[in-house]
């Protein structure tokens, strides 16, 4: 995996479109004068790639987009990187991979192989072929060296986690036993909810059986009464006919 092309436009010092091109798969070397845009050149990588550029105020926006002597103001820029991943590399199954990330005064848009993404499927897809979120090893800024040698033993440890690509697991793991967390506390208040359930049940059953046990009873007092009043009625009718002589 490599850079075969990189296009900006916008970009800072870059105003027109620029396509650098071709890279070589082996080592490329960017020489020029003071101000001649190589720092910019390698911010355009670092745009993409990594979370240098987040969280951004309107300001901050606003000092990525070229500012020339042009009175036309610039509204947006873009950097696109396009990968040879004939190595599979990034696990797409394709010969080369686009990234784009075009960004406003109001707007931070990424698209992957010209189609629109989200920050987290990029991210995600850099992380699955090496590139560290945080920590981006892949570009060496001038200090770096010397603060890597006066660093101490733990950040040196992270360090090497984020070049052997651990610490994206590690996340992950946390990530995952947060949720098996989560989801145990879930499982937890459906058994107590279940055994409420259960309980509410036992009662609700217990009181079918006084139910049905009422409605025996009523309908048995029902029947009683029913053979009381006609006994009576037959027994009314029958004095009523001996006092009429009939």
């Amino acid at each position: 995996m490599y850079i075969k092309t990189l296009t900006i436009q916008g970009f800072k010092s870059y105003r027109d479109q620029t396509a650098i091109e071709p890279f070589s798969p082996g080592h490329n070397v960017v020489v020029g004068r003071n101000g001649s845009g190589k720092s910019n050149f390698f911010a355009a990588i670092r745009f993409v790639l990594s979370d240098a550029y987040t969280s951004m105020s309107k300001q901050e926006r606003q000092s990525l987009l070229h500012e020339g002597v042009s009175t036309a103001q610039t509204m947006s820029a873009y950097v696109e990187i396009i990968f040879d991943n004939s190595d599979n590399r990034f696990p797409t199954g394709r010969e080369t991979v686009i990234l784009r990330r075009t960004i406003g005064l109001k707007k931070d848009e990424y698209s992957l192989d010209k189609k629109s993404a989200s920050k987290g499927d990029v991210m995600n897809l850099l992380e699955s072929a090496g590139f560290s979120r945080s920590n981006p090893y892949y570009i060496v800024p001038q200090g770096r060296i010397t603060s890597l040698t006066n660093a101490k033993d733990h950040e040196r440890l992270a360090l090497l986690k984020e070049v052997a690509g651990t610490k994206v697991y590690e996340q992950r793991r946390v990530e995952s036993l947060k949720i098996m967390e989560e989801t145990d506390a879930k499982r937890s208040k459906i058994a107590e909810l279940l055994s409420y359930i259960a309980t509410r049940l036992e009662e609700l059953e217990g009181e079918k059986d006084e139910l049905k046990e009422f409605h025996n009873a009523d309908r048995e007092r029902r029947c009683l009464e029913y053979a009381l009043y006609t006994r009576e009625l037959e027994e009314v009718a029958s004095n009523l006919e001996q006092a009429l002589g009939l």
